[in-house]
């Protein structure tokens, strides 16, 4: 966090002045469920970045305590992404680990009369529970002896009974104002492969349970986390106490990252994903770690975008805008400038030598000397874009109309002499002519022109793909609200995604996947990895020039 100022850096910084740690210790510890997105890339940098700023540990922790839901694919994918942040992690830790262990401390539990076997069905559990409103009531099964319990949560682990059959339950207070403390469950049946342990187990413990008995086996100094756990808080404090753990690890709460446009719900996410919606949970108008990478975001954009939204108790929705600015901080300097056409119109300058090919001098970034000049090649026939020519313009049109006279960047001002037509009055083609003494670079300051157009020689043209995106969900409001299902996918824009077939100069014909480039008036594009062929290189949009955010 780069010694950044914030609350929870003051409550660690305290706590080893006042002796109570000799080091940080921290965790991230995604469920395998679901690919990371955007909100996970807070947590990450938050608890690896404040780690380190005391010189102490992240430990990357995989909670997979619901084998029904996680996947071996999912820990590869967030490993990947970890690293990709610019993250490595000091031990590579999973809540089945401890299996062994939770059961111990479940056992321990009952034993000490903390802990029953319930026999309720799950919606007889909800009902039971009472409301915010109302007590809860306490289950026909809640009394039940120590030696009964021990015997019948030995019996779960044996696989004799059916999912759904029992649960374990914690034994605390059915009338307390926090429902999280009204006997929740911590135990249940699940005869389900596990990715990490296969057969071995048909019980599996609650997150709720296991999350501090996991941070207390790793002597996890702060637990962070987002602030929807922050009602689980008093539960965390029970099951650190109530177990009798060697370390204390303490709970503290920040707020999550939200952004305008952006789902940040593994579930709606995976839907997406399942229901064809997109093509991958690495599709770039997903906002997963994946899709962001493959859309040719940079770590460090995320990073510093993530550090700009600070570390508070609050939540609230940062406009997308406020990315887009650090992705194009950090590639400014980064990104070579080079030319593309994504709806292509043929010129032909008619003055110009049928046969003749000249190389042109270009700077490959104006606000970066160093990365240098290439050459371009330049002949009697050119592409410029579809809407850099109009028949009949408005008035304060500065570009390619007949008559007018625009330049072509490193190159020469040509002039609309003629417009070609076919048979159906689409204009087809414009023929010009170019002025020989007004090659960029030579100084000519005869006459000045108010346009200047991007361009790519029709000859050495390379046939390009462009994949141009707008936000994958239009409507921000119910998404925030976590609406129903129908709402979130009604709210899907159907123009998401727009793919043309253009052009880009012929020293992009070798482009490698994740190469980023600035197309002059275009913005900043990235060689997408999954469908660049050695034939022809497709360039998906990263963001647009224009920025409307300010710091």
């Amino acid at each position: 966090m780069e010694n950044s100022s914030n609350f929870i850096r003051s409550i660690m910084k305290e706590d080893l002045e006042a002796g109570k740690h000799d080091k940080i210790v921290t965790r991230f510890p995604p469920e395998p469920n679901g690919y990371l997105h955007i909100g996970h890339a807070k947590s990450i940098v938050i608890n690896f970045g404040l780690a380190d700023d005391f010189n102490g540990l992240t430990n990357l922790r995989f909670d997979d305590t619901n084998p029904l839901k996680e996947d071996q694919e999912y820990v590869d994918a967030i490993k990947e992404d970890v690293k990709w942040l610019g993250y490595d992690w000091d031990e590579l830790r999973f809540a089945s680990d401890y299996f062994e262990v939770m059961y111990e401390k479940a056992v321990l539990l009952i034993k000490k009369g903390k802990a029953y076997v319930d026999d309720l069905t799950a919606e007889q559990i909800r009902e039971y529970r009472g409301t915010l409103t109302e007590p809860g009531k306490e289950s026909p099964y809640r009394n039940r002896s120590v030696e009964e319990n021990l015997e019948l949560f030995e019996r779960m682990r044996n696989g004799e009974f059916a999912n759904g059959e029992k649960v374990l339950r914690a034994k605390i207070d059915m009338s307390s104002p926090n429902i999280n403390l009204r006997d929740p469950v911590i135990y249940r049946i699940s005869h389900a492969t596990h990715h990490n342990t296969g057969d071995k187990w048909c019980i599996y413990p609650m997150y709720a349970f296991a999350h501090p008995l996991e941070d207390a086996i790793e002597d996890v100094t702060h637990s962070l986390c987002t602030v929807e756990f922050e009602d689980q808080r008093p539960f965390y404090d029970w099951v650190i106490a109530e177990c009798e753990t060697e370390s204390k690890p303490r709970q503290i709460e920040f707020g999550r990252l939200n952004v305008e446009n952006a789902v940040t719900s593994k579930r709606k996410l995976k839907q997406l994903v399942d229901e064809k919606f997109v093509d991958g949970w690495d599709d770039p108008r997903m906002p997963t770690i994946s899709g962001l990478r493959r859309r040719g975001f940079t770590p460090e954009a995320i990073r510093e975008f993530v550090k700009a939204t600070g570390v508070s108790k609050g939540s609230g929705v940062v406009d997308s805008a406020m990315v887009e600015h650090f992705v194009r901080e950090d590639l400014k300097l980064k990104a070579p400038r080079t030319m593309g056409i994504l709806r292509p119109l043929k010129v032909v300058i008619t003055n110009y030598p049928e046969d003749q090919v000249e190389m042109l001098d270009a700077e490959n970034n104006p606000e970066n000397e160093e990365m240098g000049v290439r050459q371009i090649p330049f002949s009697r026939e050119i592409y410029i874009e579809q809407d850099d020519f109009m028949e009949d313009p408005p008035k304060k049109y500065f570009r390619l109309f007949p008559g007018n006279e625009v330049r072509l960047k490193h190159a020469y001002f040509i002039k609309c002499e003629d417009v070609i037509k076919d048979e159906n009055g689409n204009v087809v083609e414009i023929h010009c002519t170019y002025d020989p003494e007004t090659k960029s670079g030579t100084g000519f300051t005869g006459r000045k022109v108010k346009g200047t157009l991007h361009w790519v020689d029709a000859k050495h043209a390379v046939p390009a793909e462009f994949r141009l995106y707008e936000p994958l969900i239009l409507d921000n409001e119910e998404e925030a609200a976590d609406g129903e299902e129908k709402t979130f996918l009604d709210n899907i824009n159907p123009n998401s995604l727009e793919i043309v077939q253009g052009f880009v100069e012929p020293n992009m014909k070798d482009v490698k996947p994740q190469e980023k480039f600035q197309f002059f008036r275009h913005g900043y594009f990235n060689v997408d990895p999954k469908y660049t062929t050695p034939e022809k290189p497709v360039f998906n949009l990263i963001v647009s020039l224009k920025s409307s955010f300010k710091l």
